[in-house]
């Protein structure tokens, strides 16, 4: 009898078992047939019907059997459907592997895939073992410094597109829900490209918008103003949230303070609160840690976390305990979509 067998399950039990966690195993290499997917345009290619690997090899110029079998992979998990004839057409999640279609998930896909963030995954163990990321280690240098880097420009323009796509899969649920009576400006802090700022004050034509965000960043935002037409009532701003935060009536922290720990987290806040009044208001916009125990994708999202920038994601109680500590209250709290909640707060 094999030792991992146990003394509650029957062999068809240990059988299902090994298989789950033979599967669990094989999410890395799962990880990468995605990223080979959207590294060879497969999506793109397909989008308008089926067609062979040999096909999509010739357009690609990608070897034609390797590309079957990338192919066969992503038909085999769902990814790709096979509609007879050697030929593969896109199954419903395949539309979220396209590039420049509403929702798509592709950058996000080639940053959690790529060299930054895979380099950084293979040092885990350590990060536990230390209770620190390792990303230094690895990258010589944090992962936002090794964004900054000209040699890197590529994976921070992936980057800042899957955080422009994050922003996509809220900005409806805030701009629905988020009460602005009585605001005039509203400061995105890190606000990246400006995405959800934008669409907010794309609403409401009584508000202006601020972007706080590193050089590169703040540039892409005013661009991006300038093509909706905002430029007059948008100001990008090249800062550093753990220095100042410009002034305003709402400050909004989308997946910001899930990358730092507690302290800099409280540094964060604090600069908020001082670029704002009695009364004034900030919203967070991050995933919530569920019961222990339970199916919880942000409780794996957490670890990630860990291993890349010593952050972490966080449950109410963790929240109020940041909140309280440099001068917020926590009011209303819901869902926004994508499994991220608005926690909006007021400053005391």
């Amino acid at each position: 009898m094999p030792a991992a067998l146990g003394p509650d399950q029957t062999p068809e039990e240990f059988a299902a078992n090994a298989a789950a966690v033979m599967n669990l195993i094989a999410g890395g290499m799962t990880t990468q047939v995605l990223h080979a997917l959207v590294a060879l345009r497969i999506p793109d290619h397909i989008a308008e019907g089926a067609q062979t690997a040999a096909e999509v090899s010739r357009r690609e110029g990608s070897h034609e059997h390797a590309t079957f079998r990338l192919m066969r992979a992503a038909a085999s998990i769902g990814i790709l459907t096979y509609a007879g004839e050697h030929r593969f057409g896109l199954s419903p999640r395949a539309h979220l592997l396209r590039s420049g279609v509403p929702g798509s998930l592709r950058s996000l896909l080639l940053v959690q895939a790529g060299p930054a963030h895979w380099k950084s995954l293979g040092a885990f163990p350590e990060a536990v073992r230390q209770g620190a990321s390792q990303a230094e280690e690895v990258l010589g240098m944090s992962i936002f410094d090794y964004y900054s880097q000209p040699a890197h420009v590529d994976e921070a323009t992936a980057f800042s597109e899957a955080m422009s796509d994050v922003s996509g899969l809220v900005t409806a649920g805030v701009v629905g829900q988020l009460k602005t009576d009585g605001v005039a400006t509203v400061v995105d802090v890190g606000g990246a490209d400006g995405h959800l700022v934008l669409g907010l004050i794309e609403d409401r034509p009584e508000l202006t918008g601020v972007v706080l965000d590193l050089p590169h960043a703040a540039d892409i935002a005013g661009r991006n103003a300038s093509a909706r037409g905002l430029a007059d009532r948008f100001t990008a701003v090249a800062g550093d949230f753990f220095t100042a935060v410009p002034a305003g009536d709402l400050h909004l922290l989308k997946t910001v303070l899930h990358d730092w720990d507690d302290d800099r987290c409280r540094t964060i806040l604090r600069n908020c609160r001082a670029a704002t009044t009695v009364g004034g208001r900030a919203v967070v916009i991050e995933m919530l840690l569920g019961e222990l125990g339970e199916p919880d994708f942000t409780a794996i999202s957490d670890l990630a976390m860990l291993a890349l920038t010593n952050g972490m994601e966080r449950n109410l109680d963790e929240f109020d305990a940041l909140f309280t500590a440099t001068g917020w209250q926590r009011g209303a709290t819901y869902p926004v979509g994508a499994g991220y909640h608005a926690i909006e707060m007021e400053a005391v």
